[in-house]
């Protein structure tokens, strides 16, 4: 298992945006008196959007945003960088996933314990239907991260406060649960749609269930904190980011080992408190992108021999990035 750090061009990389962006417009000022200059154009959205889901058709962006504030889901127009619609949710949370036909978005609903479906036309969002998987709080269920098998039409749920996982088959609204060891954040299937993988964040574990057998299969150790899973497209790796520990961990899905953990800190020997808990590959997957939450960046790796990563150094953004997405260049 290799350890990549990021040691290279270090006071460039790191201090270098903040004089190269000094003079642009764009700054935004902190309650605690810091300012941030990131780079690209910056869209306003709600309070704390923790994840984004692509339509498959990639025509839209759909954001969920759950903070102290209004909660909501709003739509993104990919094209014209525009918010198109903006649904006010009672509770939400960081569930959030289109269709296969981009026609239906499904998002969490937080704490009162259901999935929220969603028509999608032209742009708009309107609310169709519901899923319970149990009673309202104080009943502790709180549906997390999510993944739709399109082609056997059902939707898996894994939940941060009751440690378990849901199949739902979407024809018939018929719910399944099956228990986990731990809180789990989100989970992601497999190309065959076979293996689901899924980040157990309140024991520092991956865990892989069978879709066919449902059962688990295996469960391993992985960093501290383990939330958000990307695979590639061949399914044969998966990338875990592990917020407690600065770190994303490179898994290979044959063998269940770990190639190599990425060090997405500031600089060598860092304490932990980067954050990264969002993850995307450029689109011939030779890139990736990691969203640092509380260093206010993207990491960038090139990952293109995996076991051989290199760090190309960090992107600056806004406050708290907390999801990243490539779309195209």
């Amino acid at each position: 298992m290799k350890m990549v750090k990021l040691w290279r061009d270090l006071i460039l990389l790191c201090f270098a945006p903040v004089i190269l962006f000094a003079q642009k417009e764009q700054v935004i000022n902190l309650p605690n008196g810091w300012s941030l200059t990131p780079a690209g154009k910056q869209v306003t959205v709600g309070d704390l959007p923790l994840n984004m889901a692509v339509s498959p058709n990639n025509r839209l962006i759909a954001i969920t945003n759950n903070g102290q504030s209004d909660q909501s889901v709003q739509l993104l127009d990919i094209k014209t960088g525009k918010i198109t619609d903006s649904v006010k949710m009672m509770k939400s949370w960081y569930g959030l996933v289109f269709s296969g036909d981009s026609k239906t978005l499904f998002a969490s609903g937080g704490n009162d314990n259901r999935i929220i479906l969603f028509n999608v036309n032209n742009g708009k969002l309107k609310r169709k239907d519901s899923i319970a998987l149990g009673k309202t709080w104080p009943v502790k269920i709180s549906p997390a991260g999510m993944d739709i098998d399109p082609v056997a039409n059902k939707l898996y749920v894994v939940t941060k406060e009751n440690n378990m996982l849901y199949c739902i088959a979407l024809a018939s609204k018929t719910v399944d649960s099956f228990p986990l060891p731990s809180q789990a954040y989100t989970c992601k299937l497999s190309p065959n749609r076979e293996q689901l993988y899924i980040s157990l964040w309140g024991a520092d574990k991956l865990m892989v269930w069978n879709t066919k057998t449902k059962e688990e299969t295996a469960t391993m150790p992985i960093g501290d904190n383990p939330n958000e899973l990307l695979l590639t497209k061949d399914g044969k790796y998966l990338f875990v980011a592990c917020a407690n520990d600065n770190t994303v961990a490179l898994v290979e899905t044959s063998s269940l080992k770990v190639l190599e953990v990425l060090t997405t800190s500031l600089y060598p020997n860092a304490p932990n408190g980067s954050t990264p808990n969002g993850l995307a590959l450029s689109d011939n997957e030779g890139t990736l992108y990691i969203a640092n939450a509380d260093n206010n960046c993207l990491a960038v790796f090139d990952v293109s021999e995996k076991g051989e990563s290199r760090s190309k150094g960090f992107i600056p953004t806004g406050w708290y990035p907390t999801s990243v997405r490539t779309i195209g260049k």
